[in-house]
């Protein structure tokens, strides 16, 4: 087999970051082996190194990417419409807090918010890595998105975040959706 041209390996490494961060988000870091990894990137398993010196390198790399998407529209956590004005903010806070809160975003964990998704993993890793770094820059920037001018977003977050974790852990009970309903109410109060 002959050498991968330069834009083919970076379109490798592009795969391996985005499947990585997908399925550290469904699955968790320490659940991913990198040999499964690379399958469901459809790349070998020797390849990773050739890419990255390590899996927390790759931790590192995937955990940014997980924030990259925040607040673009792609996904929930969008605030586009926040810089037309204190009602259209309030509007598209409201709008965001829904989709948050709802069943198909708590079903969602591979694509959902890197803040819920990656929490647990974080709190298991080093205090000093790249990756930590990343992940409290994103929750910084998901709680100035919720801040309005009577508070700074933090307890919308927490309530939000932790709702979200609470209901994907109880998945399948009615609670799961008692909690999303009940912090929807909060939230939005």
């Amino acid at each position: 087999m002959g050498r991968v041209s330069k834009e083919q390996a970076q379109e490798n490494r592009r795969r391996i970051v985005d499947t990585a961060s997908r399925l550290f988000r469904e699955q968790g870091t320490a659940g991913v082996s990198v040999a499964d990894l690379m399958k469901a990137a459809g790349l070998t398993h020797g390849g990773f190194y050739k890419h990255f010196d390590s899996k927390e390198a790759l931790v590192d790399e995937a955990t940014a990417r997980a924030f990259d998407g925040v607040g673009t529209g792609d996904r929930p956590g969008d605030d586009s419409d926040t810089d037309a004005g204190e009602g259209a903010a309030k509007d598209a806070r409201g709008a965001f807090v829904e989709s948050y809160l709802s069943p198909e975003h708590r079903d969602d964990m591979a694509g959902g918010c890197p803040t819920a998704g990656l929490a647990t993993d974080m709190a298991r890793g080093a205090t000093g890595s790249a990756a930590r770094h990343t992940y409290a820059e994103g929750v910084r920037e998901f709680a100035r998105r919720m801040a309005d001018d009577d508070d700074d977003g933090l307890v919308r977050l927490s309530t939000m975040v932790g709702a979200l974790i609470l209901a994907r852990a109880v998945n399948g009970d009615p609670l799961s959706d008692a909690l999303l309903a009940a912090a929807r109410a909060e939230v939005s109060a």
